[in-house]
């Protein structure tokens, strides 16, 4: 017969391995530092603290934008500030008079090459 599981069953499961999980880690630092020859206190201690988050000050943020403003400008070949220069489209190709009718030759000479050998079969 299956076990129910409640709520509170698993969450002392999941208590429980943290818990495990925290020893484990520990005892894991404490072997480190003696492959590298260090005290296990302090490894301990180093282990548990998260690192810390340097913080980017807004005119470091601006400065850092303003840089990358610049590059894209000189990509574009733009001024930083400016906008960026616009090109002229080119004019859009067409087919010449005679170069449609070779097409209209080679395909219609093609259509009658496959009748001929469907008609051979």
């Amino acid at each position: 017969m299956p076990k129910k599981l409640t709520d509170e069953i698993v969450n002392a499961a999941i208590d429980g391995f943290t818990a495990q999980k925290a020893q484990l880690n520990q005892r894991i630092a404490e072997l480190r530092l003696l492959l590298n020859g260090g005290s296990p206190e302090s490894a301990a201690a180093s282990e548990l603290a998260p690192p810390k988050r340097r913080k980017m000050g807004a005119a470091a943020r601006r400065r850092i934008a303003a840089a990358q403003r610049a590059r894209w400008a000189k990509v574009r070949g733009g001024s930083e500030s400016g906008p960026a220069k616009v090109k002229a489209p080119r004019p859009k190709r067409r087919i010449s008079p005679e170069g449609l009718k070779r097409i209209i030759a080679a395909t219609k000479k093609r259509w009658r090459l496959q009748k001929a050998a469907a008609r051979a079969k």
